[in-house]
């Protein structure tokens, strides 16, 4: 038996038909959608997938801005540009190709990222959001949407079943484990240390692999009747990009995702789908009176500001706490629906 082979050839054609119907409606409501990309040095494949982008804006109407800065670039500098693109009114979307250089800390940069404008879904106000199951207000990753979209396309749903997610990445594997936890999917998150890799991937009725180690996942793990996609991603020595499962295995399972066409055909869409859902809430937000401001130095937690000027919600700029209570931040609902449900400050 030979797999079906889920290409994502005819799914991202009809997501991107749906972003450019959602581009002309933008556009006829004055609102011309951008997106910024910031590129730090030229690595062959951030640098590629930056111009891609280019290419599928002009494509849909978008205006994109790439933003590209020298590999010795001081971390201030990069800082600086995310900030000036999260606080551009004109500008609704910014992601940060990967990877960043050693001297660029990932965190400060995303820490001065509006996480309404984080097409990348990489904020941690957004990673917060899935947990949450936030679905209204939050961008989330990718990747992990892209593996869902291609279940999607097979007619494969995750609900009820058994599923092994073979990697445990933020980027790709744990956010993907906890959208199918949302799902109703029963998930098993395979790891480094799992000790019986086959068994558990033999056990699962569909099995996404991210991992990025070619050639992890062989024919003898896999039996017939199986789902798998494929999001791993290596360079082998001879230039070639290869998944985690291997292509024999295409002999065995019923439904598999090929590296290359498969997931990351669609993740460059799935970019452009999460700007137009940022240009709504940017709508959503648009004559509020309190626009996104980026994490202050030394970690303290930013919020609306009080009448004095200082930061109501949840701490002040002198260290209280602002709200009904003055003790520190528990998990409790009770405590923290105290914190911030007062927008004033309770410093003297």
């Amino acid at each position: 038996m030979t797999a079906i082979i889920l290409k994502a050839a005819d799914a991202a054609a009809r997501i991107k038909a749906g972003i450019a119907a959602e581009v002309g409606e933008a556009r006829a409501r004055g609102i011309r959608p951008r997106l910024g990309v910031v590129l730090v040095g030229e690595h062959g494949a951030s640098g590629a997938y930056s111009r891609s982008k280019i290419r599928m804006g002009s494509e849909l109407g978008v205006e994109v801005e790439l933003s590209s800065l020298p590999a010795d670039v001081s971390e201030a500098a990069v800082v600086a540009e995310v900030g000036r693109l999260s606080a551009d009114p004109g500008t609704h979307g910014v992601m940060v190709e990967l990877p960043l250089p050693p001297q660029v800390s990932l965190a400060r940069v995303l820490a001065e990222l509006d996480p309404a404008k984080d097409v990348d879904g990489t904020h941690l106000v957004n990673r917060g959001k899935l947990l949450r199951g936030d679905d209204e207000d939050a961008l989330f990753p990718v990747t992990p949407l892209a593996c869902l979209a291609l279940l999607e396309e097979a007619g494969v749903s995750p609900e009820g079943r058994s599923v092994a997610v073979v990697g445990r990445g933020e980027t790709v594997g744990l956010p993907l484990a906890v959208m199918l936890v949302k799902m109703s999917a029963t998930v098993t998150v395979c790891h480094s240390r799992t000790a019986d890799l086959a068994g558990v991937v033999s056990g699962a009725e569909i099995v996404f692999t991210a991992a990025g180690r070619a050639g992890l996942i062989v024919p003898s793990m896999l039996r017939p009747g199986q789902t798998v996609v494929d999001a791993g991603i290596s360079v082998l020595p001879n230039g070639k990009i290869a998944g985690d499962v291997d292509p024999m295995a295409a002999e065995v399972v019923a439904r598999l995702s090929p590296v290359p066409g498969g997931v990351g055909s669609l993740t460059s869409a799935l970019i452009f789908r999460n700007l137009m859902k940022a240009v709504r809430l940017s709508e959503r937000r648009t004559g509020a009176a309190v626009a996104w401001r980026p994490l202050p130095e030394r970690g303290r937690l930013a919020g609306r500001r009080c009448a004095e000027g200082r930061p109501a919600g949840r701490r002040c700029e002198d260290g209280r706490y602002a709200g009904r209570r003055r003790t520190p931040l528990r998990r409790d609902a009770e405590n923290r629906q105290g914190l911030q449900s007062m927008p004033r400050c309770l410093s003297p």
